[in-house]
């Protein structure tokens, strides 16, 4: 029995997943000789895009790639990054994460939805469209961070370099949503969701000092015991529910869609706010998180030893700001929910929820809505708020138009491994995902 053919576009991918470009916060960790490999394949696999559009670096791996168009009224930036996050020893993967294997129609390895595949897709359409000798009505810069997964300053340094150069995007569009199956209950077809706006994300640590100690001879609400009650605290008093604008234009769109009981709801969803926010509240986790300002606790630290009573203890909190909540409030929230003098709650890093980018009738997001309908015809396109944070935030300084959505067919366990193990994106997903690019610099207007 032969194995039938890999599509050259997939196996540009698998080149680059395997190469483990791990982003850390901590520079001294970073394998620059990974990223380093990533450039050199990347100029190998692509190499009409590296000769004919000029190539700026940025930072210390970033890559911002000007091709100029017939017009340079109206630019438009696509955005990815190159970096990916770590692997954990124990994770359950059934395939090596940074092999690239071919399995049951599907590329497996970190990087492959976040954010390689998206990376490759817009590289290869480029390409394809390079050996045609097409040029795009409008100028197209091509911003592919190096350390998006820390927050790192290359997406910041690319819209310092586009200012300097005097570029005011038209739109610009970067990770976010996907053509997302089983995204919402009780509606059988895809979305093909693009975030209009992302939530803020604002990192803070909970600290406590004690004496510390023998743990033979314990005293009440020594630090651990301190940090425990604050974070349960925390759990357990969420801030106020709320769905913004967009999620009501996302409701109104699937109502058509819906089972004949949610029908009625989603397509009355502005007058019916609260019971709409309670309704997905219930509906689970997902659905939860685009109702409010969600809060994480994701690191804990005591002490080195079991019998040990610890003399600091500290918890990460990871807090994702909904719009229309502010840091300075979440901050009010924290303070007032821990409720303990004892309890030192320092910020690690601070950001604004994105501002709302036009979608009702607004040409660039109708643009993205035909492509999405021409590529993808059973999918429903609409606007929503993105959950995660990504480069494309810091671009809201020089562009009233940043759009966030990945052109792939995800399931909801693709969308889970995201972060997590077995990460994988389907070879016909992306194969339509360099289709969709391919259109959507085809389809830009003079």
């Amino acid at each position: 029995m032969t194995t039938p053919p890999v599509d050259p576009v997939v196996e540009k991918l698998q080149a680059l997943i395997r190469i483990p470009t791990v982003s850390h916060r901590d520079p001294g960790r970073v394998d620059t000789a990974a990223f380093d490999a990533f450039g050199a394949e990347l100029a190998r696999q692509f190499p009409l895009l590296h000769e004919r559009l000029e190539l700026t670096r940025i930072d210390t791996h970033g890559l911002l790639f000007h091709w100029a168009g017939r017009s340079a009224e109206r630019p438009v930036v696509l955005m990815a990054h190159l970096d990916v996050v770590p692997v954990e020893e124990d994770a359950p993967w059934q395939h090596p994460p940074f092999g690239a294997e071919i399995h049951d129609g599907a590329i497996w390895g970190r990087g492959t939805l976040d954010d390689k595949g998206q990376l490759v897709a817009i590289c290869a359409a480029v390409e394809a469209l390079l050996a045609d000798d097409f040029i795009p009505a409008q100028d197209l810069w091509l911003s592919f961070g190096c350390n998006e997964e820390v927050s790192g300053p290359a997406a910041p340094l690319a819209v310092e370099e586009l200012t300097r150069r005097g570029v005011r995007p038209w739109f610009v569009m970067d990770e976010g949503g996907a053509i997302a199956a089983e995204a919402f209950p009780g509606v059988a077809a895809p979305i093909g969701v693009v975030g209009v706006t992302e939530k803020g994300v604002t990192s803070i640590e909970l600290r406590v000092d004690g004496r510390g100690g023998h743990a033979s001879t314990p005293a009440k609400n020594g630090p651990t015991v301190r940090i425990a009650k604050a974070i349960a605290r925390l759990d357990a008093q969420q801030m106020a529910a709320s769905i913004p604008d967009p999620t009501i234009e996302l409701l109104r769109r699937i109502a058509p869609h819906g089972s004949t009981l949610l029908r009625p709801l989603m397509a009355n969803a502005a007058r019916l706010r609260p019971v709409l926010t309670r309704a997905l509240i219930a509906a689970g986790s997902e659905p939860a998180a685009m109702t409010r300002t969600s809060f994480a606790i994701t690191t804990l630290s005591g002490s080195p030893a079991l019998n040990v009573i610890a003399s600091t203890a500290t918890a990460g909190v990871n807090i994702r700001i909904m719009v229309g909540d502010t840091v300075a409030g979440v901050l009010e929230h924290v303070r007032r929910t821990v409720d303990d003098d004892r309890v030192q709650i320092s910020v690690v890093e601070e950001n604004e929820p994105s501002p709302i980018s036009p979608y009702d009738g607004d040409e660039a997001f109708t643009l993205l809505e035909d492509t999405i309908a021409e590529v993808f015809p059973d999918a429903i396109p609409s606007p929503y708020v993105m959950m995660a944070a990504t480069d494309s935030r810091f671009f809201t300084s020089i562009c009233s138009r940043v759009y966030r959505f990945a052109p792939f067919r995800m399931t909801k366990a693709q969308r889970e491994s995201i972060h997590s193990y077995d990460e994988h994106l389907g070879i016909d997903a992306f194969v339509d995902g360099v289709r969709w690019y391919q259109r959507l610099i085809e389809r830009i207007p003079a």
